[in-house]
């Protein structure tokens, strides 16, 4: 079993019926740290298009899991949500219409 970097013991959230389970989170620690868990541990890797200026979408299609993760401007990275059941149902405009609801 891998480590989990991230508290689970957060508000879960339902994306406008997609199997998706939504997790909040405030793990922060330096962006190159963050990255190299993202990928090391879930296989995660930054989904395409879905950046903006301060946030990045992570995510593996082999397990699943996603995270969305947001750059600080003193190097810092915090995790603002995650959560699995990553894949075709699931895509990146749903996710952030979902939750940009919070």
């Amino acid at each position: 079993m891998k480590p989990r970097i991230f508290s689970i013991g957060a508000l879960a959230l339902t994306l406008g019926g997609a199997a998706t389970g939504a997790v909040a989170s405030n793990v922060c620690m330096p962006a190159a740290e963050m990255e190299a868990s993202l990928i090391d541990w879930y296989g995660e890797t930054p989904v395409d298009g879905s950046d903006s200026e301060t946030t990045q979408i992570w995510a593996s299609d082999q397990s699943g899991t996603w995270t969305l993760v947001q750059y600080l401007a003193d190097g810092q990275s915090c995790v603002l949500a995650q959560g699995s059941d990553w894949g075709s149902e699931v895509s990146e405009d749903l996710l952030i219409a979902g939750l940009s609801e919070q």
